[in-house]
């Protein structure tokens, strides 16, 4: 292994640790438990389960699915509207 290989492994390991310090810092300002979603800067920081991205693809639907919901939909507004009056 070169020098200068193994002088980028050590910074990127660096990078790592400097980013896990950050984290850890700012857990510790915070003091307790916080219930609910964590903060952006958390999730930004910590490695994602999905895979290096952290965002999940969304599933679209077809259109004609999406024209079938929005034929449920109206036929429930209806019977709701048919009940009220």
């Amino acid at each position: 292994m070169d020098t200068i290989s193994m002088l980028a492994e050590l910074r990127a390991e660096r990078d790592r640790l400097m980013e896990a310090i950050l984290v850890l810092e700012r857990l510790a300002a915070g003091g307790q438990r916080r219930r609910g979603r964590p903060p952006k800067w958390l999730v930004a920081s910590a490695p994602s389960v999905a895979g290096e991205g952290g965002t999940r693809k969304r599933r679209r639907f077809s259109a004609g699915t999406r024209a079938k919901m929005a034929a449920a939909q109206k036929k429930r507004w209806a019977a709701r509207k048919k009940e009220a009056a």
